[in-house]
């Protein structure tokens, strides 16, 4: 029997669809027209497996208006949110552990690394997607829900933007149970910190997960755990109520202060 080739049998992702039942997966950018001094002329699909890993030839034009022509290889895995979960009473967050290949291969000890609850949208919007994977990992089902910000990661190769949410949790609930979907491969530790202690733990290296370092310092700078109220963020929240544990705020904001101050420079040959 002839072996068929790739025209006559299809492209996964192209003209068939891939695993995931997607085609046309070449055709993204082709279409931006926002910034007059970017035009996209060629996309390929380098890889489809559950993300997207496409290579975009670009004409761009330089502070000097000439144009040059470029080639830049991105990873698209979908946007994501993530969420701080946070007793302002007992002062204290709700995070998660769990296994970071990643983070192993390049560098961390164990790989093993302390977040906040996050997730991918998938065909969610941000707020539906960050209460199930609150549910999901921590056992939290999150009320009111906080918008924090909105932010790109690693603009200069993944497409991801992550959307950053707070919101109060009980932290004397019992029936709280989480941990993950086994079925999907997740084996997520619930770890409840001392607030001071997780924001001493970004000095230690303890904490090194960009998303959940973002949300703390936002937490103890304009947030539940900020040494004033009454503006930014934490104006109008249920926290703001919390005026006798002003001392509390301004130590734990203090401890920020310190760890980051006192962070030694690293070291050079």
């Amino acid at each position: 029997m002839p072996i068929m080739n790739d025209q006559r049998r299809g492209r996964p992702g192209l003209d068939v669809p891939d695993a995931r039942g997607r085609t046309g997966l070449d055709e993204a950018g082709r279409d931006l027209t926002r910034n007059p001094g970017v035009r996209v002329t060629d996309v390929e699909l380098v890889a489809s497996g559950w993300h997207l890993l496409r290579a975009t030839t670009f004409d761009y034009r330089r502070r000097d208006g000439r144009w040059t022509s470029e080639r830049r290889e991105t990873y698209d895995r979908g946007n994501g949110a993530c969420v701080l979960l946070y007793d302002a009473a007992r002062r204290t967050v709700l995070l998660t552990r769990q296994f970071r290949y990643p983070a192993y291969v390049n560098g961390h000890e164990d790989g093993m690394l302390v977040e906040v609850a996050a997730g991918l949208l998938d065909e969610d919007d941000a707020e539906t997607a960050i209460r199930r994977e609150a549910e999901e990992e921590t056992g939290v089902r999150i009320g009111e829900l906080q918008h924090v910000l909105d932010a790109y990661m690693s603009p200069g190769s993944v497409t991801e933007r992550l959307h950053f949410y707070a919101a109060a949790y009980d932290g004397a609930d019992p029936d709280r149970v989480g941990g993950g979907i086994e079925e999907e491969g997740e084996d997520i530790e619930v770890v409840e910190l001392a607030f001071a202690d997780a924001l001493a733990a970004i000095r230690t290296g303890g904490i090194a997960d960009s998303k959940t370092i973002l949300l703390l310092q936002w937490a103890a700078l304009d947030g539940p755990f900020a040494a004033t109220h009454g503006h930014g963020y934490g104006h109008g929240h249920a926290y703001d109520q919390q005026h006798d544990h002003e001392q509390g705020h301004e130590y734990e904001s203090a401890v920020f202060t310190e760890a980051m101050a006192a962070a030694e420079p690293p070291e050079t040959d």
